[in-house]
């Protein structure tokens, strides 16, 4: 359940909604921003004060790392000491179950979160004290990259915030993605993934917790809104946004947007574009 997090109004929605894009688009998005302004569309009581704060507190622990430990492994210690230890931040298979774990700044306050949020804790730390970091998106189970991100694989370092920064050694990482997908590690799997990327993941987590919870289909909602803001989706997603307006009830606008995306689709599958019109048509029947 989304327990405390309470919608913004419809006017600072429109607002964090603006600036979401905005960002996305700039020629250096910048994560944290992205991942604070998703949290303000989350929930309405993070304002321009709690903005702030939160960004603040990344700047305060990021003091509080000593200075240039040195190698990728000085650095992926550090880290660990400071953020899994003296502060805590780590996770538990219960996080899964609560919204606020892909919430950047309720993951600031409870220090606890999905890997993917722990892991933007990790970067926005590490790459503020200047560290040579990165995120991975392994499947399943994001970690954090040390190191040059195009040297040498033996003088990179992986940890795992979720599990409080742990330095993966020898077969870790492909432990944690058999355990996640029952495949093998690919190379491809551990090359770093852009802000843009991690959003992208960090949305798509918000939509799958809530399609299992219909109760929580206003929370899809917003999570397809704002990944339709960033430069590169899926055209598939408006598919889905239609589908969850008939779901909620919405019959007309649903209706048209899934004439609307039929109209897209017709012109390289016309079999499935008749598919979505009937959905439409039988939406509209719903009206009457």
């Amino acid at each position: 359940m989304t327990g405390g997090v309470h919608p913004p109004s419809p006017e600072r929605s429109a607002e964090v909604r603006r600036r979401f894009a905005e960002e996305a688009r700039s020629e250096r998005p910048d994560l944290a921003t992205l991942c604070l302004l998703l949290g303000a569309e989350a929930d309405g009581a993070l304002d321009e004060a709690g903005l702030d704060a939160a960004q603040v507190e990344l700047d305060r622990l990021a003091g509080e790392l000593p200075f240039r430990p040195g190698s990728p492994r000085a650095w992926a210690v550090a880290l660990r000491d400071l953020l899994g230890g003296r502060y805590g931040f780590h996770g538990v298979a219960a996080d899964y179950q609560r919204l606020e774990s892909s919430l950047l700044h309720e993951v600031l306050r409870r220090r606890r979160g999905l890997p993917i949020l722990l892991s933007v804790v990790w970067l926005e730390v590490a790459r503020r004290a200047g560290a040579p970091v990165y995120g991975v998106a392994l499947p399943g189970h994001f970690v954090v990259g040390l190191g040059a991100e195009f040297g040498p694989a033996e003088e990179r370092v992986l940890v795992d915030p979720f599990d409080g920064g742990r330095v993966l050694a020898g077969d870790d990482a492909e432990t944690l993605v058999a355990g996640a997908t029952g495949a093998g590690l690919r190379p491809s799997m551990l090359e770093p993934a852009a802000p843009l990327e991690v959003v992208a993941r960090v949305l798509n987590n918000i939509r799958a917790w809530a399609a299992g919870r219909p109760e929580e289909s206003a929370v899809g909602l917003w999570a397809i809104d704002l990944a339709l803001l960033l430069p590169a989706h899926a055209a598939r997603l408006r598919y889905e946004r239609a589908r969850l307006l008939v779901r909620r009830g919405e019959f007309s606008a649903g209706a048209g947007e899934l004439e609307a995306y039929a109209e897209v689709v017709g012109a390289v599958d016309g079999e499935v574009a008749e598919e979505v019109r009937g959905e439409a048509r039988a939406a509209r029947a719903m009206l009457n």
